[in-house]
């Protein structure tokens, strides 16, 4: 009998205890991710992210910044963002750094993602940043008679987009999408990386930001970093890389 009793009772503690095991499951990964491009370039250029990205289940939205000033390209970030269906990561590569840690503390925003990219103080702007560590020598912008700016067709390739094949380069040279400078030299009024998880991709090739800085930017802002060897358009040549380290992000985000 005593057998018997002991058997119900086990039984009986199993059943009150399944259901509460049955509530710890794995938590799904965010499936929205927004791609927000610098200055010197479009949104077309995430292609390779968006094709592996999408092949693994995301739903990806790309920011068209038009590059006319760092309000305008915020306003254009929180326009893709209110078209997501739940929460997203949300990723900026180069000047989109400093749009996403502008636009990031918008709700729908699970994790940011830097590739390569400014993540200014609270005040600070982008061209502040080269303060600390300058841009490496063939990055040179040129000022227009109109505020805007072109990066020097002569050094281009160098100091932009050294890894891609020398037709691509001249593509994106002669297609290049000039930034007003007032967009760089706008002080970020809030920091988004100070209340979201943060997440870095450190182009070790980078002619264009120095490494240097961008490890420098990754410790300050406490994310999570991973170096790549690339230019600063890794994610164009590297995008299997790049879009690991969003897939990484967008499952870690979930967890917190």
């Amino acid at each position: 009998m005593k057998s018997i009793a002991y058997a119900l009772l086990s039984a009986a503690i199993l059943t009150v205890v399944a259901p509460a095991s049955a509530q710890t499951q794995p938590t799904a990964p965010i499936r929205n991710v927004v791609l927000v491009h610098g200055a010197f370039a479009d949104a077309s250029g995430w292609r390779g992210v968006y094709d592996q990205l999408t092949a693994r289940g995301y739903t990806v939205s790309m920011v068209q910044n038009p590059l006319t000033s760092l309000e305008d390209d915020v306003a254009a970030t929180n326009r893709v963002l209110a078209r997501q269906n739940g929460p997203a990561i949300l990723v900026g590569h180069s000047y989109g750094g400093a749009v996403i840690t502008q636009a990031g503390n918008n709700p729908a925003v699970a994790g940011l993602v830097y590739v390569a990219a400014f993540a200014p103080e609270l005040g600070q702007s982008v061209l502040d940043q080269y303060a600390d560590v300058p841009p490496p020598p063939n990055f040179k912008p040129e000022e227009q008679k109109d505020g805007f700016a072109f990066l020097q067709a002569e050094t281009f390739r160098a100091g932009f987009a050294a890894d891609v094949s020398a037709k691509d380069a001249a593509f994106m040279r002669d297609s290049q999408v000039p930034v007003a400078l007032a967009a760089l030299k706008a002080k970020m009024t809030t920091t988004a990386w100070k209340t979201k998880p943060s997440w870095y991709v450190v182009a070790t090739e980078d002619g264009a930001i120095a490494p240097e800085l961008l490890r420098k930017t990754a410790k300050r802002i406490n994310a999570q970093t991973t170096e790549v060897k690339g230019s600063h358009v890794v994610f164009l040549s590297q995008p299997k890389a790049v879009a690991d380290v969003i897939d990484a992000a967008a499952r870690g985000a979930a967890k917190r």
